[in-house]
């Protein structure tokens, strides 16, 4: 079984719109169930309705060395950023999306490569506790990375030493799950290339080459060998056109999918709920081992 969480209390460790975030969660949710997870297998919920997340992650937190927290890349390259106005629960938030995926005792979470070190820290955490706790027996389970082998990191449109993100400033960097047809062609059109002819995978010098031909190969399911025969004699001007049209059909379904979830909120929001409940009897099971191989007095 797997789970999926909408990570509302990630969202507040900056600045947000408090009259936006709640329709803004259900939309993420909904993209969630569009693009294929079947909540009947993969509950579909809202962090925020299951409280042991926040519970086991004051508990990690208080097993968790500062000094880890301190070394982590995101924290950094955001507080750079946010200068005096960067909060404490920045700092912290990866022992929170450590909590969502113990909670859970999983074995396998797919990541891609720019989440490795976050998984890292949450085996890390795992690890500690056990050994601070587990009396030689384990508390927590420790999970392996899923990184699939095409995509694990997907690059920026406007620059290919640069990772693609939905925190860019530049919307002209990304595609998102909801950009129309015209949007897409437009960013796929003005998507950094190089003047080199001819199209090739794994070239250092050609990170934009890379990228792109990578993206075409994910929307179209294609091996890279046979990507390769197909654009051996094509030039960014023939290839940028396939391109969009490749990222538009594999979208198409996603989106409308997402606006018919989207038009029943009654019924989402029984989703969301029966997903709740069901995560609360896996979480409160694994957040009560905590407690007591912690030393708390259970309530009687």
């Amino acid at each position: 079984m797997g789970w999926a969480s909408g990570a509302l209390w990630h969202a507040i460790t900056v600045a947000h719109d408090p009259a936006t975030l709640g329709e803004t969660t259900r939309r993420t949710a909904a993209q969630y169930i569009a693009a294929g997870i079947d909540p009947e297998q993969s509950p579909v919920f809202i962090q925020s309705h299951v409280s042991a997340h926040t519970e086991l992650f004051w508990l990690l937190n208080c097993a968790t060395p500062l000094g880890w927290l301190e070394k982590m890349i995101q924290y950094k390259e955001k507080a750079k950023k946010q200068g005096e106005d960067v909060r404490a629960g920045l700092l912290s938030y990866p022992v929170l999306q450590a909590a969502d995926i113990l909670l859970y005792q999983v074995d396998l979470v797919p990541v891609g490569e720019d989440q490795r070190q976050h998984l890292e820290l949450t085996r890390d955490i795992a690890e500690r506790m056990n050994y601070l706790y587990g009396r030689g027996g384990r508390v927590l389970r420790v999970p392996e990375a899923f990184i699939g082998p095409v995509g694990a990191r997907i690059m920026s449109l406007t620059d290919g030493t640069a990772e693609m993100s939905k925190s860019s400033k530049s919307e002209w960097s990304r595609i998102n799950m909801l950009d129309d047809k015209d949007t897409i062609r437009q960013k796929m059109k003005r998507a950094k290339s190089d003047a080199i002819n001819g199209l090739e995978f794994n070239n250092p010098d050609r990170p934009e080459c890379h990228n792109l031909l990578t993206i075409y190969q994910l929307m179209t399911g294609m091996s890279s060998e046979s990507v390769e025969r197909e654009i051996q004699n094509l030039g960014w001007g023939a290839f940028k056109p396939i391109l969009a049209d490749a990222v538009i059909a594999h979208l198409e379904p996603i989106q409308k999918k997402y606006r018919e979830v989207l038009s029943d909120k009654s019924t989402l929001d029984g989703v969301l709920a029966k997903g709740a409940d069901k995560a609360k009897e896996t979480a409160e099971r694994t957040l009560q081992n905590c407690y007591d191989a912690m030393g708390f007095l259970r309530r009687r």
